[in-house]
């Protein structure tokens, strides 16, 4: 129960004690300063406190919006303020510092006001909520009150609150064919008690029955395919919908919304590969090739996202010319719509899954996100080659040293490139270009090697990936603060990913690329961990965990050791043997981690990819 203080003149016949209670307030009255600092004293220290002035008038969805939210510390709208655990003693304090007595009315007459502006001075996370055209304010005289009631009156909040409930950003397919009803599904849902997690469960059961329907290999089943996977779609938008409807922002929703999203798609591509091998068809190198591209399509995103995290301004061309083009409405949906995001990569996949063959659906993916990831990452070049600024017209940004440390977390170096980087530390410059030169001859070097040569499962392909790994120990010898920098992450990726795919399309033999697919499939719920813990401010995953799982470099050596020295059955068996135990020990440790992290609660609201 979170408790909501009234401190201020009492007015008759107000709605606001019960809107209190419908939000789930325990409503208690303090006449002055001093009376409410006892009740937030006598609150236990684990529960949110509320204060809110009794002339308050407003829509309900404002004062939930202000009081609800879990995401903030503190929060305020005109009238109402909240405090969670974090900020309880920020709000103690301002209270404490209010003086008593003659001379004080200017700060005890909106005393609401008068706490927020002291929360705010305290730098205690206070967030001010934008109302739009919602309505609140502090109606100090009954004419006041009359005007703010027909202010209230004049907007729908229900149709304010199911508006914002739709994600601001959003792709073309997204926005235009599924939102429009979807956030009524998520009203439903949210009336009937269903939680986020609930929606995106039962869309990840949804995209596996998909799956399955695809594995038969009938066209039956792959209509059915494709109408579950537009189905798994439109919860996957509610659940978010429903997140931000009825306020159930949690940690672990935001990591299973986008950990199942990957979940989902590529337990469809196997389904997909499943279905084709009962026809008689073979597609799982271009399942794998899809999943490959977009793991790395997706890891060159939050690179250059983290790289940029501290940068408010770009004064690149490229940047001018994407601005300038926003102005032009058509041209907005058309870039959104090349990169191909999640809901024109899904409606196409089910489309093509319906109507044609798995091997079509794998050869319009690719084609199609690797058109997008060359859009994507070309303009990024273009615009780090010119560094972000701190500010509209202020100095170049250098990288900082946390954009550097999330780069160096998503580079999965294992305890040889460690090794590596001790030696060569101190050599080459930070700022140059020379990290992302030995992070792509890391991957060239070893990427070439496989695909040129006869028999790559050989102990030649060992010496070769030793010389891969002490490039990419250079590559991470020095703190990751050039423009440039960004892109290795994304290079150790490829060469990992691509490795494994080659070596296991050599070898030739059954089951050799589903266990690859496995393995791969492992890994990248590894990278993708790391980024959403990043992204929730929690830091990396522990060393102890990178370096369990060998780092890029040290999987690599591994993976080339077992082609060199087994048959290719038993190379097929120890790929599948370490596709379950990195799946283990990944799974284990991001569960444990997530189900009791601290991390402050979010729901993401970044790209639609």
């Amino acid at each position: 129960m979170s408790t909501a203080i009234l401190t201020g003149p009492p007015v008759a016949g107000s709605p606001l004690e019960a809107d209190l209670r419908t939000l789930g307030f325990d409503v208690r009255t303090a006449n002055d300063p001093a009376a409410a600092a006892e009740l937030i004293n006598a609150v236990p220290a684990q529960e949110r406190v509320a204060v809110v002035d009794p002339r308050f008038v407003g829509h309900l969805h404002a004062l939930r919006l202000a009081l609800t939210d879990p995401r903030f510390p503190a929060a305020a709208v005109p009238g109402a303020l909240t405090a969670q655990p974090a900020a309880r003693a920020a709000l103690a304090r301002a209270v404490s510092r209010i003086p008593v007595g003659a001379g004080t009315a200017h700060l005890t007459d909106v005393l609401t006001d008068t706490l927020t502006e002291s929360l705010d001075r305290d730098e205690a996370g206070l967030h001010r909520v934008e109302l739009g055209s919602l309505v609140a304010t502090v109606a100090l005289t009954p004419a006041q009150r009359e005007d703010a009631r027909e202010a209230v009156a004049a907007v729908d909040d229900e149709a304010v609150r199911l508006r914002t409930a739709v994600k601001s950003r959003d792709g073309f397919f997204t926005t235009y064919g599924i939102s429009p009803y979807s956030r009524y599904l998520a009203r439903w849902c949210a009336r009937r008690g269903l939680t986020p997690n609930q929606v995106t469960t039962a869309s990840l059961l949804t995209a596996l029955i998909a799956a399955g329907c695809a594995a038969t290999g009938t066209r039956g089943g792959f209509v059915a395919a494709g109408f579950l996977l537009l189905f798994s779609f439109v919860l996957d938008c509610t659940d978010g919908q429903l997140a931000r409807y009825s306020l159930q922002y949690s940690t672990m929703g935001a990591w299973l919304d986008a950990t199942f999203d990957r979940a989902k798609e590529y337990a469809y591509y196997a389904g997909l590969a499943l279905g084709a091998a009962r026809g008689g068809d073979d597609v799982w190198a271009l399942a794998l090739g899809a999943m490959v591209l977009m793991t790395c399509r997706h890891v060159v995103d939050f690179s250059f996202n983290e790289a940029n995290h501290d940068a408010t301004a770009n004064t690149s061309p490229t940047a001018a010319l994407s601005g300038k083009l926003d102005s032009v409405g058509w041209t907005v949906w058309v870039r959104r719509m090349i990169v191909l995001p999640i809901g024109e990569r899904w409606a196409m996949i089910a489309v093509l899954t319906a109507l044609t063959t798995p091997r079509i659906v794998f050869y319009a993916l690719l084609i199609g996100c690797a058109l997008a990831a060359c859009y994507t990452t070309a303009g990024r070049v273009l615009r780090s080659l010119t560094l972000p600024r701190l500010s509209p017209g202020g100095p170049p940004a250098r990288r900082t040293d946390r954009a550097a440390q999330a780069l160096a977390d998503l580079a999965d170096s294992g305890p040889l490139a460690e090794l590596i980087a001790g030696s060569a530390r101190g050599r080459g410059r930070t700022g140059s270009f020379l990290a992302p030169v030995m992070a792509f001859l890391s991957a060239a070097v070893l990427l070439v090697w496989v695909l040129a040569e006869d028999d790559p499962t050989s102990w030649l392909t060992v010496g070769v990936a030793v010389c891969s790994a002490l490039l990419a120990g250079a590559a991470v010898a020095r703190p990751l603060k050039g423009a440039l920098d960004w892109l290795v992450p994304p290079f150790f990726r490829a060469g990992e990913y691509v490795t494994i795919l080659v070596l296991a399309a050599r070898v030739d033999v059954p089951g050799a690329l589903p266990a690859a697919f496995g393995l791969v499939a492992a890994v990248a719920y590894h990278h993708y961990d790391t980024v959403y813990r990043i992204r929730g401010g929690t830091g990396a995953p522990p060393r102890w965990l990178v370096r369990a799982t060998g780092g890029h470099e040290g999987r690599i050596l591994v993976i080339t050791v077992l082609a060199a020295a087994l048959s290719p059955s038993g190379f097929t068996i120890a790929l599948t043997a370490l596709a379950v135990a990195l799946a283990l020990l990944v799974l284990i440790e991001s569960i444990r981690f997530w189900v009791s992290s601290q991390a402050p609660a979010v729901h993401d609201e970044g790209e639609p990819a």
